[in-house]
Order: structure tokens, then sequence, then C-alpha cells
């Protein structure tokens, strides 16, 4: 199956993961929260899938284009 690794467009802090490993994703779902300049900005799926591994966690600090998830399609 091929991979898809979603990244973060912008530097923040992880406040929410509303899914987990395991579940399904269609394009456009959200997967993570990144709170930047005081909003939270959804990190997006980008196929549709299943989620093989969150690679973060809550309150973690990102920098603009880390891997959030892998997603299998």
């Amino acid at each position: 199956m091929p991979e898809i690794k979603i990244v973060s467009d912008v530097a923040g802090r992880v406040c929410a993961l509303p899914l987990n490993a395991g579940d399904a994703v269609a394009d456009g779902d959200e997967i993570a929260f990144v709170e930047a300049m005081k909003m939270e900005i959804p990190v997006n799926a980008t196929a549709d899938g299943k989620i093989k591994s969150i690679l973060v966690k809550l309150d973690d600090v990102l920098t603009e284009g880390q891997v959030v998830a892998i997603i299998e399609t």
C-alpha cells in the first residue's frame, strides 16, 4: 500500500488530535490542530485511506513542514 506523509503548513503547538492510528480518513479530514498566532489551524488529510501512524502528541511544538501523520491509501 502506498503511504502519504501529512505535514503541517505552519509552526506551532499541537492542541488537538481528533483521530487515532487505524481510523479511516477521507481527503480533507482534520487529523490535527496546530495553535499558531492565537488561532487553531487544521492539518488535513490529503487522500482517502487509513491512518497508519500519528507522529506527534498533544503539546508538541512543530516546525513548518514537519510530518504529523502517515496515511495508507
